[in-house]
């Protein structure tokens, strides 16, 4: 998809941990109280601040920690809409499209500035700053955009699975 919304740049650096999106003096709670805790360590205002549509551009290795999917699932629960970093952890990478969360690889994410408006081009993949300066990413594959598009794996499997049983019941 193309989408022309400018979306709000929150930059972070690199080596963001797992515990620092979901600290574990929060994880006793729910998502929505977890996600009240985000970044608090790094950025204190980022939880109260962050807009549905912002995203989040880091450096290299995103995610990287421990394999609790709540680190992604609370940029769902905030509306973050996407995570540009030149790199992440393989168990995060995996755990955000399972939540619904579109995570773009971009090497030269971390020329992006934050405050700056940037629109996402999902099909080529690519990010446009307000400046029309344009930055690849590598491609998603369509089966995990399909995971973003409905929202994370179950409501996937939930859309298929009901789209069969129409199917089965012609």
């Amino acid at each position: 998809m193309t989408d022309q919304t400018l979306h709000r740049v929150w930059r972070l650096g690199a080596d963001i941990d797992t515990d620092a999106l979901a600290p574990g003096h929060a994880m006793k709670h729910g998502i929505d109280i977890i996600a009240k805790h985000c970044l608090e360590a790094i950025r204190p205002e980022f939880a109260s601040e962050v807009q549905p549509g912002d995203v989040i551009v880091a450096g290299p290795n995103f995610g990287i920690g421990s394999s609790r999917e709540q680190a992604a699932a609370v940029l769902v629960q905030l509306g973050v809409a996407a995570v540009i970093a030149p790199s992440y952890s393989g168990l995060y990478f995996r755990n955000a499209f399972n939540v619904g969360l579109l995570l773009l690889t971009c090497a030269e994410a971390e020329s992006l500035v934050d405050g700056e408006r940037i629109a996402l081009d999902t099909r080529t993949p690519s990010v446009r700053n307000a400046e029309g300066r344009t930055l690849a990413c590598e491609p998603v594959p369509g089966f995990l955009m399909d995971m973003v598009d409905a929202g994370g794996l179950l409501r996937l499997l939930r859309q298929r699975m009901a789209a069969k049983k129409e199917t089965d019941a012609a």
